[in-house]
C-alpha cells in the first residue's frame, strides 16, 4: 500500500501487518496447544507454546520499531 493512500509509510504498514498477523497466530495457537494436549501429545503441544512465544516476541519488536517511527517521516502523521 503507497504511502499516499494511508498516509502512513509503507515501513509502517509493513510493521502494523506484522504485528497484526503475529498476534492474530498466537491466538490461535492456543487453540492448537489445547488439541495437541487434547490428543496426549505434549511434545507437540510444546512445539505451539514454543511458536506462540515466537510470535509474541515479534509483535513485540514491531510494537518497539512502531514506536520509534511514531511521528517522524517513516510513520506518517505524528499522534498528539
Amino acid at each position: 500500500m503507497a504511502t499516499g493512500e494511508t498516509g502512513f509509510g509503507d515501513l509502517f504498514y509493513d510493521l502494523v501487518s506484522v504485528q497484526y498477523h503475529s498476534l492474530k497466530a498466537g491466538h490461535d495457537y492456543g487453540q492448537y496447544v489445547r488439541d495437541a494436549e487434547n490428543a496426549g501429545k505434549k511434545e507437540i503441544a510444546d512445539f505451539f507454546r514454543q511458536v506462540m512465544q515466537e510470535d509474541s516476541q515479534r509483535a513485540a519488536t514491531c510494537h518497539r520499531y512502531l514506536k520509534a517511527l511514531s511521528g517522524t517521516a517513516e510513520g506518517g502523521p505524528a499522534t498528539t
